[in-house]
């Protein structure tokens, strides 16, 4: 019961206030919708689990028809780990984001191979437009009884070997991210769209 109610207050916290990219009016009859995600080292085909992960696909659903993701990169490359993009242009410039989502990683979903999920700071709830996907099974980003998990919200259907390929590239330091793993060539997000 108090975790109901913990639940219910940090969802109207979310809603105060809120500038929120909602998604969920787009293809609502739609649990579990596919989606292209058009790289510059061919396409990647995901199908999202809305019917567990509601609030981070609905999210992720106003991004892709916005267009936002739309001529971004993947600026995190680690071999053996996860790739992250869905924040970053060429220019390595912040693309522009809505409020920070909920954090639904208690929904059963796990971090393992080929299933994407929502990137986060410290705080649990800090996701708004970056992802990742796992190259391999991730227990530590899961949640356990200390500590909330990484949201997984769906899984790749095609284009791991996109994936595999997009793993081996050259990646170094990037002074402006203050990040290391950066791909040297940048690897492009050309479009994410409805399959």
């Amino acid at each position: 019961m108090f975790r109901q109610l913990l639940i219910l207050i940090l969802l109207l916290s979310f809603n105060e206030n809120s500038k929120a990219c909602d998604g969920s009016q787009l293809y609502p009859d739609n649990i579990f919708p596919e989606v292209v995600i058009e790289t510059s080292m061919g396409n990647i085909i995901v199908e999202l689990e809305r019917n567990r992960s509601p609030i981070t696909v609905n999210n992720f659903l106003y991004y892709m028809q916005s267009g936002l993701y739309n001529n971004t990169i993947f600026h995190r490359v680690e071999k053996d780990f996860v790739i992250q993009g869905g924040g970053f242009n060429k220019k390595l410039d912040s693309i522009t984001e809505c409020d920070k989502i909920f954090n639904e990683s208690g929904n059963g979903l796990k971090n393992i191979t080929g299933t994407i999920a929502m990137a986060r700071y410290d705080d649990p709830h800090s996701a708004t437009s970056q992802f990742y996907f796992n190259l391999t099974d991730t227990p530590s980003l899961d949640p356990n009884v200390k500590n909330w998990g990484y949201t997984v919200f769906g899984e790749v259907i095609e284009g791991m070997d996109v994936l595999q390929a997009i793993a081996k590239s050259n990646v170094g330091y990037s002074n402006k991210l203050g990040a290391q793993n950066v791909p040297i060539e940048p690897i492009l997000i050309k479009t994410v769209r409805l399959k």
